[in-house]
């Protein structure tokens, strides 16, 4: 996967270029000190996956991720643990707090790389029609249609242009948005947390006012969203 780093901190890009030269599977295209210079980089080279600061001076890392092609992927890195919610907004991969610990690096990567062949797998036709019935619905991915039992869905992740599907063996992508998707799932039974995620409310294991957890799975509750989500559990869970 070709990759870009952007941050305006010299020492945090070298850090980055390090843990970026550890993987393989990762070719460092260029490194970046402002979303200016990405955006011109951007112009005219096709990345697969941005390691992206928050805090810069002139366009931050938030509002650049608005701008960047749809079919590249970002992973925020900050020192700032209050833009975990923002990162959902903008449908952030993954989000790593600074200092980076090299594991959780790790893991970004590998859900990077495994999102990416599953975002190719699913091509770039336009969006599938899907169909909801009493326990189950039924989408189109790789060419043919799926049926997935309702019970079987832990949450429904938006990235991008599709919406992924998990359930405990397997995940289902479709492009399909994730709008389209939350009308075919039954509420309360499926509930909408952030903008990229709708979860499976028999599957949640706890949660409080800022996060949902499903087994090992973190996923945060929207600021917009509490209001509904909280009181919704809670008369429900």
């Amino acid at each position: 996967m070709k990759c870009i780093i952007i941050d305006d901190e010299p020492i945090a890009r070298r850090g980055m270029k390090r843990l970026v030269d550890s993987r393989h599977e990762l070719e460092l295209a260029a490194s970046l000190d402002s979303a200016e210079a990405a955006g011109d980089f951007l112009a005219d080279n096709n990345v697969d996956l941005i390691f992206l600061d928050i805090e810069m001076p002139g366009v931050s890392g938030i509002e650049f991720a608005r701008q960047i092609p749809r079919d590249c992927l970002v992973v925020f890195t900050t020192a700032y643990s209050e833009y975990a919610i923002d990162s959902y907004e903008v449908e952030a991969l993954d989000y790593l707090m600074k200092p980076i610990d090299p594991m959780r690096f790790n893991r970004a990567v590998d859900k990077a790389i495994s999102y990416h062949g599953l975002l190719e797998s699913a091509g770039s036709a336009p969006e599938e029609p899907a169909v909801g019935v009493t326990d189950h619905i039924i989408v189109k991915a790789d060419r043919r249609y799926v049926k997935i039992k309702l019970d079987d869905i832990i949450y429904v992740e938006g990235l991008k242009d599709y919406v992924i599907i998990h359930m405990p063996e397997r995940r289902v992508v479709t492009r399909l948005t994730l709008k389209g998707i939350e009308e075919l799932l039954p509420y309360p039974a499926f509930i909408r947390v952030n903008k990229s995620n709708i979860v499976n409310r028999d599957r949640i294991d706890s949660f409080d006012t800022n996060d949902v957890f499903i087994g090992t799975t973190e996923i945060s509750i929207g600021a917009s969203y509490r209001d509904f989500v909280l009181p919704t559990l809670l008369g429900n869970f």
